[in-house]
């Protein structure tokens, strides 16, 4: 049937209107299909390749046959592990879709158009899409020695009266951190009504006193965490943020009520319990970081100390050497990714992998680092 010239589409509103369509991230699936060959290494996504406990694997298989039933909207079972773990109250935590959802029902409760908020340049990029989709301005200091810079961030909240101000302590993507004290120092220093969102992700790979001691009915602080990482549970999408009992209720106004798997949530529950399970994946990972850096070294570049379950690997020029790398790494079957601003786009991003993952980063990188030296070259960027 034609359509009539006096049809009309969907009247999106103004703001939506200003916006461009983007992903984040391009999946390694979709990479995949561009290049038409499966990877051989997947390390681009800090993705846990050791996998969940085999107890979470048993439950969300027990829970298969009862798939037809909505997960509980409480995620009573899993909040009240949580508040166990914490030490904190049930009605302190609320659970969600990954922290990725997470952030998006913060900003929404937060946010208005106009609103200010305050970011590092390079940070996590998933939080910036929430605030521009419900039109927040974004303000966004420089790294300084390859951390978030803590007083940059203070001053700049202070000095536009942000309403929030997102930090991942780990840093997301310099594996970068800061003692737990200087992070609840900030507290006193932003300006008044300002809430910091503390993003902990990689909290369970990080040395001790790296997670602040903040009293959980603090206002001025939210802090969330994933099954994504340490718990090997990405494709779950199960996160949880703790705070205030009166800032968590708030949630209860505009989550989605249904979206937590029913598996999912009985995979996360056995995961939390499984304390030998998260002991030998942190040793893992601890393994891991070595092995990247050693390989780094080996290939004359250096590896940034990390706290999490990546490591950045300085290339030793700039972003445009840094992408010569990570696009012949990719084109040889080595998916990893890098930072998008300078001067952190100098580093490649490699997440722990098992041996036979790194093998193929070792026997990859050379070949690669070789094929941008000669690009670079031919271009007169390298002499």
């Amino acid at each position: 049937m034609a359509l009539s010239a006096e049809m009309t589409g969907p009247r999106y509103t103004k703001l939506v209107q200003t916006l461009s369509a983007s992903v984040p991230f391009v999946g390694p699936e979709e990479q995949e299909r561009s290049r038409g060959a499966p990877f051989l290494a997947r390390l681009g996504a800090n993705e846990n390749v050791f996998g969940p406990s085999p107890k979470a694997i048993a439950a969300m298989q027990s829970e298969a046959g009862d798939i037809w039933k909505y997960g509980d909207p409480t995620s009573h079972d899993l909040r009240h592990a949580l508040a166990a773990h914490l030490g904190v109250g049930i009605e302190n935590i609320v659970v969600g879709e990954g922290i990725d959802a997470l952030l998006g029902y913060l900003v929404r409760l937060l946010v208005e158009p106009g609103d200010m908020v305050v970011t590092s340049e390079g940070a996590y990029p998933t939080f910036n899409y929430h605030v521009a989709g419900f039109g927040g301005t974004l303000h966004k200091v420089p790294y300084a020695a390859d951390r978030e810079d803590l007083e940059a961030l203070c001053a700049k909240a202070a000095q536009v009266r942000a309403k929030l101000v997102y930090l991942a302590n780990p840093d997301n993507p310099m594996g970068t951190w800061h003692q737990g004290s200087k992070v609840a120092e900030m507290l006193d220093r932003l300006p008044k009504g300002c809430l910091l969102l503390l993003d902990e992700a990689y909290i369970e790979f990080a040395p001790d006193g790296t997670a602040p001691e903040i009293n959980v009915e603090d206002p001025r602080v939210i802090r969330m965490r994933t099954f994504s990482k340490a718990y090997g549970m990405a494709g779950a999408r199960v996160g949880y943020a703790f705070g205030a009992a009166e800032l968590i209720a708030s949630f209860d106004k505009i989550r989605n009520h249904f979206g937590m798997n029913r598996a999912a949530q009985a995979g996360a529950l056995a995961a939390l319990q499984d304390h030998d399970w998260l002991a030998q994946t942190q040793e893992n990972v601890a393994i891991a970081r070595q092995q990247i850096t050693r390989i780094a070294h080996e290939n004359g570049l250096h590896a940034l100390p990390s706290a999490t379950n990546f490591v950045a690997v300085d290339c030793g020029h700039d972003g445009d050497f840094a992408r010569q790398v990570l696009h012949a790494l990719v084109d040889k079957g080595v998916f990893v990714r890098m930072p998008f601003v300078a001067p952190q786009d100098r580093c490649i991003r490699v997440s722990c992998g098992r041996p036979e993952d790194l093998s193929v980063v070792a026997q990859h990188l050379p070949a690669s680092l070789t094929d941008a030296r000669r690009q670079q070259t031919a271009r007169g960027k390298l002499t």
